[in-house]
């Protein structure tokens, strides 16, 4: 059940692409403002589609993707940090602001206050090659985050990283989405990331995917390190992996 005041909807969404491939069937998903969504599923059920709908880089074959009463300020974060190996952090971060025209000026003290927020400070200079694949992507996310978003889409950010910098990056991300009160909506294969991160989690089918099953989790206003040892949180993720086990 969705709460709070609607931000957007996905009503009867197909997407089928051009090789014949039906990404999704009839997705029905409702998202309120300043909530923390994730999009769980199997490997290929349409999870990274449905981000892109919403973010607008593909059409519906069917359906319509509404917001209200408008689409606001979006950012997109990818599985990968995709950085400009040429560009330093600072220079990546602003990226978005230099191409909105925002001044110089401005796209720096932006761009590096983004960095500071994502545990960066100090490294403005440092060039991607330099970066671990943490630190690269903190840079990804202040390139988001400077960009003032209310809407956070995130497509499997932390897949690719060690469990430590994967935790440190949960913990990061919450701290943001409280402070900017921002909406996201996440992609994860990971229940336990899932459980830990989420007010709600809509659980989708297999290919053509769709929504099965929409899990409410309890919000508490701060989750630590040792949110992940309580009953709650074993509770959560026991819900999420029961219902990805169901057949729809």
């Amino acid at each position: 059940m969705v709460t709070g005041q609607p931000l957007l909807s996905l009503s009867s969404v197909s997407k089928q692409f051009a090789s014949g491939t039906k990404a999704l069937a009839g997705l029905d998903l409702r998202v309120a403002e300043g909530e923390f969504l994730s999009l769980v599923g199997p490997s290929g059920c349409g999870k990274s589609t449905a981000l892109r709908l919403i973010a607008g880089l593909i059409a519906p074959s069917a359906g319509t993707v509404d917001f209200s009463p408008a689409k606001p300020e979006t950012a997109f974060v990818f599985q990968e940090p995709t950085l400009l190996p040429w560009a330093n952090a600072l220079g990546n971060a602003r990226l978005a602001l230099d191409l909105e025209g925002v001044p110089r000026g401005e796209a720096q003290d932006r761009g590096a206050q983004a960095l500071a927020r994502v545990g960066l400070k100090g490294f403005e200079r440092a060039f991607p090659r330099e970066l671990s694949g943490g630190m690269k992507m903190r840079v990804s996310i202040a390139r988001a985050i400077a960009a003032r978003p209310k809407l956070l889409l995130m497509d499997e950010p932390f897949a690719a990283l060690d469990e430590p910098a994967r935790q440190g990056l949960n913990d990061d991300l919450l701290t943001l989405w409280r402070e900017d009160a921002m909406t996201i909506v996440f992609v994860t294969h990971s229940v336990y990331e899932s459980a830990y991160l989420s007010s709600r989690v809509a659980v989708m089918s297999a290919r053509p995917g769709r929504v099965t099953q929409e899990i409410n989790l309890a919000s508490p206003p701060l989750r630590e390190e040792s949110f992940r040892l309580t009953p709650e949180f074993s509770e959560a993720a026991r819900k999420i992996s029961a219902a990805l086990k169901e057949k729809p």
